[in-house]
């Protein structure tokens, strides 16, 4: 009788620790999740922000073609829905840069940089900019306590039972580190 009751209190105890481990790395894969929903928010923001930007541009800076074509370009290929994580830096990495182009080539428009439309966008987006960058550090944070909560003894027993798969950071690319060169 004691043996049985002694059996049954272990069997109890290890599912209660297999339970709140599994538990345990839900809580982070859905924290990771809300990460990524709030990157995703601040880049619809961006993307909403930037058709009125080229409007109040397009008068000022009308032999800019290329660079309005390459804005737009880049914006479609970011607002495609993509496989991977990674797929979705490189294009938020590229519009980002095109972006940079943009606002590079405008400090030769004086008109331009006077104009209270264009300084209220180029302040919204710099704001919306900011986010995206807070955002992006919040998301790697919850990939990085995932992962490790994923990996450690003895969660990464329960990670492997239930098949937790990794997941990826939101990396810049390293031609994002670089700054902006433009040539006449």
């Amino acid at each position: 009788m004691v043996v049985s009751i002694i059996s049954a209190v272990i069997v109890l105890v290890i599912v209660a620790g297999i339970v709140s481990v599994y538990n345990g790395l839900i809580a982070c894969k859905n924290a990771t999740k809300n990460a990524w929903a709030q990157i995703d928010t601040q880049l619809k923001r961006r993307y909403d922000l930037i058709p009125n930007l080229i409007e109040c541009v397009k008068g000022y800076m009308e032999h800019e073609k290329t660079t309005f074509e390459n804005v737009i370009k880049a914006r479609s290929l970011a607002m495609q829905q993509t496989a991977s994580i990674k797929e979705k830096a490189e294009a938020e990495n590229q519009l980002s840069s095109t972006l940079k182009s943009l606002f590079a080539l405008s400090e030769n428009y004086p008109d331009l940089k006077a104009s209270e439309n264009f300084l209220a966008l180029q302040e919204e987006l710099s704001s919306t900019e900011n986010k995206i960058a807070y955002a992006r550090v919040a998301y790697n944070d919850a990939v990085m306590f995932y992962q490790n909560k994923k990996e450690q003894f003895p969660s990464n027993i329960i990670a492997g039972m239930f098949n937790f798969k990794d997941m990826e950071f939101f990396e810049a690319a390293d031609n994002e580190k670089e700054v902006v060169k433009v040539k006449f």
